[in-house]
């Protein structure tokens, strides 16, 4: 991401840099707070929180439909596990939103009994390895 004072060339040689190494280059226009991933990621697995605190359907369910849907290899719970649900709690706990504060109760819970998600080997799915690797979930 460049500013104002960013040299003119400056971006085009990093983008190229970036693509000798292979490294894939995301260009950012301009500073928005959680940049492009999380920016996208915050409201994904906040409405899938939001499905399950409210009674719509079960963590795995919604995890599926969206996997059907989408092709994807995962669902917003998967990501969750991946994050690590202290981060999620944290987020929730810090919401004056009922729902979010709900959330924030029934994560604390699993917390406590051990389930932190891919770190700990058990979050909102077991996984087969507690040294299970963040890269490996996604493979």
């Amino acid at each position: 991401m460049s500013q104002s004072k960013t040299d003119k060339d400056l971006p085009k040689m990093f983008e190229k840099y970036s693509r000798e190494i292979g490294m894939v280059p995301l260009l950012v226009n301009k500073e928005q707070p959680g940049y492009i991933l999380n920016s996208l990621l915050v409201p994904f697995v906040t409405v899938g929180i939001q499905l399950w605190v409210k009674g719509i359907s079960d963590p795995k369910t919604i995890d599926k439909t969206w996997m059907i849907a989408t092709g994807s290899p995962m669902g917003p719970f998967g990501f969750i596990d991946m994050i690590g649900l202290r981060t999620v709690y944290e987020i929730n706990k810090m919401s004056n939103d009922p729902t979010s504060q709900k959330a924030a109760e029934l994560l604390k819970k699993m917390i406590d009994n051990g389930e932190i998600g891919v770190e700990s080997g058990k979050g909102f799915y077991t996984y087969p390895n507690p040294d299970f690797k963040k890269a490996d979930f996604l493979k």
